[in-house]
């Protein structure tokens, strides 16, 4: 039964749920970058490279021709595909990147604010006017004070 009420307090922490959360948008999010890299950025450029769709390129190990990626998994072919590896490593970066400008927010918002700057004036002790920190006599009331 300990061991059960160490599990409950463990599993209730609110970091627990944290990470949870983390987890299923981070899975989203990944989904999100898999889908603008295969549906918005590589069309374009394989546009510009010769309509070339390099989530179709591949090395077929069998021997035997596929005209694509599709048909040689189909077919059980053993296959290098580096066009889907290609594919991965883009969308690697940009999921990489967005969590380097993410964490670079967070961390420039957790900096301390900065320190006030220090008073140049001071109140004069006898007539409470401001006077210039540095002042060894009052202007006002003309008391001697002491060195700030």
């Amino acid at each position: 039964m300990k061991i059960i009420k160490e599990f409950k307090e463990f599993a209730t922490r609110g970091n627990m749920f944290d990470m949870a959360v983390g987890i299923i948008l981070g899975a989203a999010f990944g989904k999100v970058v898999t889908s603008m890299v295969n549906d918005i950025l590589m069309p374009p450029i394989g546009k510009l490279m010769g309509q070339i769709d390099f989530s179709n390129f591949f090395i077929n190990l069998s021997g035997t021709h596929y005209a694509t990626l599709a048909d040689a998994k189909k077919a059980g072919a053993a296959v290098i595909s580096y066009g889907l590896f290609f594919n991965t490593v883009i969308e690697f970066l940009i999921a990489a990147f967005a969590v380097f400008l993410l964490v670079k927010q967070i961390n420039r918002l957790r900096q301390p604010a900065p320190a006030p700057p220090a008073p140049e004036t001071r109140d004069c002790p006898y007539c409470i006017s401001t006077i210039p920190l540095k002042a060894l006599r009052c202007p006002h009331c003309t008391s001697e004070l002491k060195a700030a």
